[in-house]
């Protein structure tokens, strides 16, 4: 079945996409392919000692989104900023199907699928 909606949660750790509509739904985990990499700090080096993100991983989340007309990312920290700027930055044609971005700790899957559910019904009903 294809889905015109998808809300994508993110984190440095998995992205779960869920693609729905008002009846169904369809989940999907993708995960990176190095491991979260912890980085120390040195006293006068330059650099914040952060590891920056991580570019693969993030292009095959958006290659998940391609086939939606519209999505959401929601998630926690920084991932989810860091997701929307390299689809600013690297995938053109999903930049129009980004409908927002909005903070979201760690609900369960069905919390996620609620909230997207409420979001896109509010934002069809401004459209319309």
């Amino acid at each position: 079945m294809s889905h015109y909606h998808a809300v994508v949660w993110i984190d440095h750790a998995e992205a779960r996409i869920f693609s729905f509509n008002a009846e169904d739904v369809q989940e999907s985990v993708l995960h990176p392919d190095r491991t979260h990499l912890h980085l120390h700090h040195k006293a006068g080096s330059i650099g914040s000692g952060k590891a920056g993100p991580d570019a693969v991983f993030l292009g095959k989340v958006a290659e998940s989104l391609r086939d939606f007309g519209e999505f959401l990312i929601v998630g926690p920290g920084n991932a989810k900023t860091e997701f929307a700027d390299h689809i600013a930055n690297h995938e053109p044609a999903l930049r129009p199907k980004l409908m927002g971005i909005e903070t979201m700790d760690h609900p369960t899957d069905g919390q996620i699928v609620a909230f997207a559910r409420k979001y896109f019904r509010a934002a069809d009903r401004m459209v319309h």
